[in-house]
């Protein structure tokens, strides 16, 4: 297999609500965490809890549906690739950051984020392959850059695609 995989796909509570930004072209760019856990037995049979904390970046017309829809507690599905950014900061010391940029986004949960079925999903259409270009940096470690190829506004949409897309 040539290029290898890169596809995370995570269900977890928002740690807090939605940042959302514009980069100086006018692009919404969404930053949240959120928190999967993990429960076990140990060998002296107590119950054992991890929990890990997950950065999500989201683009575009999506990140400003995060920032509408989105709230702390509440429970959504996440799909999409790991990327690790790099910034320099104040103090001259290299910063690196691993983050997931997600491309599907579904909420899951009520609007309330008390826990029943139902919301909604949205997802960027089909993608290309590639990194992130440059860009113009906010500040604090926030460097961006452009939305990789493939995920601009014109390619978002309910499922991601046409009928072609569905299974059945």
């Amino acid at each position: 297999m040539a290029g290898g995989v890169n596809k995370v796909i995570l269900i977890g509570n928002l740690g807090a609500d939605p940042e959302v930004r514009f980069t100086p072209g006018g692009q919404a760019v969404a930053n949240f965490r959120i928190a999967t856990s993990e429960s076990w037995q140990d060998k002296n049979g107590q119950k054992q809890e991890r929990t890990e904390w997950h950065r999500i970046v989201v683009w575009g017309k999506l990140a400003e549906l995060c920032g509408e829809y989105l709230k702390k507690g509440r429970q959504c599905y996440i799909e999409g690739r790991l990327q690790t950014r790099e910034w320099t900061d104040k103090e001259n010391k290299k910063n690196y950051t691993t983050e997931v940029v997600a491309n599907t986004v579904q909420f899951l949960g009520s609007r309330d984020g008390a826990g029943a079925e139902g919301g909604g999903g949205f997802s960027r259409g089909p993608r290309t392959g590639g990194g992130g270009g440059g860009g113009a940096s906010r500040g604090g470690g926030d460097d961006y850059g452009a939305p990789p190829p493939g995920m601009d506004d014109h390619n978002q949409g309910g499922h991601g695609g046409g009928d072609d897309d569905i299974p059945f």
